[in-house]
């Protein structure tokens, strides 16, 4: 939710921007798709820095359990690959990371959740 209310913010600033200085629509126009271009390229940047990160981190066979796992749920992705890399960042990892590390890894974040369990009288 933070890069949606950073990017409300920026949106909202050139907007008040673009009112003070009453700038041709045609050049915002344009000011605006270099920016969206711009925005696309730091996001496929940091996709890249993050998949050479796996590469390091995971074996092949626990990247495919990651890539698989990330169509059905990237939100839990998302969560094991920052924890992944803040392990790595802390030197906490001897070697890459197996399936089966992986597996208790996946294991451990789905137990987390809170269960509910409903009762008829």
């Amino acid at each position: 939710m933070s890069e949606l209310d950073e990017i409300r913010k920026r949106r909202m600033a050139e907007l008040q921007q673009q009112a003070a200085m009453g700038a041709d629509p045609q050049q915002v126009a344009q000011q605006q798709i270099a920016q969206q271009q711009a925005a696309q390229q730091r996001q496929i940047e940091l996709e890249a820095q993050l998949k050479q990160a796996m590469k390091q981190i995971l074996t092949p066979e626990a990247r495919g359990r990651l890539d698989n796992l990330k169509l059905t749920k990237p939100e839990l992705v998302q969560q094991i690959e920052i924890q992944l890399i803040q392990s790595a960042q802390a030197g906490s990892l001897r070697g890459k990371v197996t399936d089966e590390q992986l597996k208790v890894l996946l294991k451990n974040l789905a137990g987390q959740k809170r269960e509910i369990h409903i009762t008829r009288r």
